[in-house]
């Protein structure tokens, strides 16, 4: 019916005037009216593709003409699906074996760990019953022996100049305030305003230079702690981390002993293989801290005759000059070994960092 409008539409003439503008049709106003029905079925189509038309966000990819069997149609929806599906799924596959790698190195750790454990404790244990042997460098033996000896005695030595330093200080205060009644009794008492001004004098006299004293002993004391707490404990350290090496080298020794005493088939002659490479790592371990051990046992030595050469002097010198009333040699000795003496009340915070 379309179609035969439209034919009859196109074949009608349209009268023209002398001016060039149409004119009005006759009364048979076909055209109008097939213009009419042809704006109102596309206006119906246009309706009809906007409900039922293609969302966006679901544009098909279609294989075929229009019309065509749905066949060939591929939701693009599903596709970026099946991508994102994909993706998440190899991303939890990496984190899944990332954690289990991790997990088998921690559980490597531990193994390793507990076996050498097992090694040590039964080797100590042997050592301990005589039924073990155990490695001895009888020299280096010796040595530390004598190091802890030495630790102990001047760790001894330190306590007591840390109990003088006390007392002194104790005397130097009381001193202080004895010089202070004394100098305010010279005032208060014209009678006698000679000999307590005499007795004042002299324990600020007094209280000075034990100050100065004070100096010296408390920088034999910081030298003696440094020389006991530092030097010493770094050796000593040095020295459990050889005694550690030692036990370890010790009980792989001896499980190649008895590894090698046993059957000789491939499965032991796998073990005993790893067990010669563990020996072997274990034994380099303790040869090379026993070098370091020698080393600082060796500078050690040499570092604590100089430094107790310089701290006995300080101290000799330092007492001598005090108990003879000798002010100026007693500061001679100061500068000598280059102490300086904190000014009264440096040890109190200002006003301004009180705030």
């Amino acid at each position: 019916m379309t179609d035969s409008i439209m034919s009859k539409a196109a074949t009608m003439e349209i009268p023209i005037n002398s001016n060039g503008d149409t004119g009005t049709l006759p009364e048979d106003d076909s055209l109008e009216q097939a213009a009419k029905l042809q704006w109102s079925l596309d206006e119906k189509d246009l309706q009809q593709v906007m409900v039922s038309g293609p969302n966006l966000n679901e544009t098909s990819i279609v294989s075929g003409g229009y019309g065509g069997t749905a066949e060939g149609i591929i939701p693009t929806s599903s596709i970026k699906g099946s991508n994102m599906h994909h993706s998440s799924s190899s991303s939890s596959v990496t984190a899944e074996e990332m954690t289990r790698g991790v997990a088998v190195e921690k559980l490597e750790t531990m193994k390793k760990w507990g076996l050498n454990t097992y090694k040590c404790t039964k080797q100590m244990i042997s050592e301990r019953f005589g039924r073990g042997s155990r490695t001895v460098d009888l020299e280096l033996e010796a040595q530390i022996e004598v190091l802890r000896d030495t630790k102990r005695k001047y760790e001894n030595v330190l306590r007591l100049a840390r109990a003088l330093t006390n007392h002194f200080y104790n005397m130097v205060q009381t001193q202080h305030a004895l010089g202070d009644t004394f100098a305010d009794l010279s005032q208060k008492s014209p009678e006698l305003r000679d000999e307590f001004g005499y007795n004042a004098e002299t324990q600020k006299l007094l209280c000075k230079n034990g100050e100065t004293l004070l100096g010296a002993i408390n920088f034999f004391v910081s030298s003696i702690n440094t020389l006991v707490n530092k030097t010493m404990e770094d050796t000593l350290m040095t020295i459990k981390m050889y005694e550690n090496a030692r036990l370890e080298f010790d009980a792989y020794r001896s499980d190649l002993e008895e590894l090698s005493m046993g059957p000789r088939d491939a499965v032991a002659m796998a073990r005993i293989d790893a067990a010669q490479q563990q020996y072997q790592v274990h034994k380099d371990k303790y040869e090379r801290l026993r070098s370091d051990v020698t080393i600082k046992l060796k500078f050690l030595e040499e570092n604590k005759v100089k430094v107790m050469h310089k701290q006995l002097l300080l101290f000799h010198n330092a007492i001598s000059a005090y108990f003879a009333g000798n002010q100026q040699q007693l500061e001679q000795t100061l500068k000598q070994f280059n102490i300086k003496l904190r000014p009264p009340g440096a040890d109190k915070p200002s006003w301004l960092e009180e705030q």
